[in-house]
């Protein structure tokens, strides 16, 4: 299992600057951070794990600390949902420290994510 995050270069980023945690479990442990511009919601973290969970306890428990987890970072002064797997946040907090945060969460919920994702895959269910 890898922690690794880097940033993305420049060329490859759909904003202005962008964030990714490199890991050998991308659909439960992928998570990624782009600065979006100027805006009132500058940030925008990605969990890819979130496409997938849509069963509770587990999807309200991954929104609840991802949210928690993205207001502590330092220099975050808000956070919502933009979409299933995109949580958007304003404020000047480092991309490295909002990876970091997220990914934090997903690893904490990883084997319980998986669990589920694997059966799902075995009774034939979209995950």
């Amino acid at each position: 299992m890898t922690d690794d995050v880097r940033r993305v270069p420049d060329d490859e980023v759909d904003g202005d600057e962008g964030w990714e945690r490199l890991t050998d479990d991308p659909d439960v442990r992928g998570v990624e951070a782009v600065k979006v511009g100027e805006e009132e919601w500058p940030w925008q973290v990605i969990a890819s794990v979130a496409e997938f969970l849509r069963e509770d306890p587990l999807e309200t428990e991954l929104r609840e600390r991802m949210a928690a987890a993205l207001r502590a970072v330092p220099g975050v002064t808000d956070v919502a949902e933009e979409d299933r797997e995109v949580w958007i946040v304003d404020g000047e907090p480092s991309g490295e420290a909002l990876v970091r945060a997220a990914a934090s969460v997903v690893d904490d919920l990883a084997p319980r994510a998986r669990a589920l994702m694997d059966a799902a895959d075995d009774d034939g269910s979209p995950s």
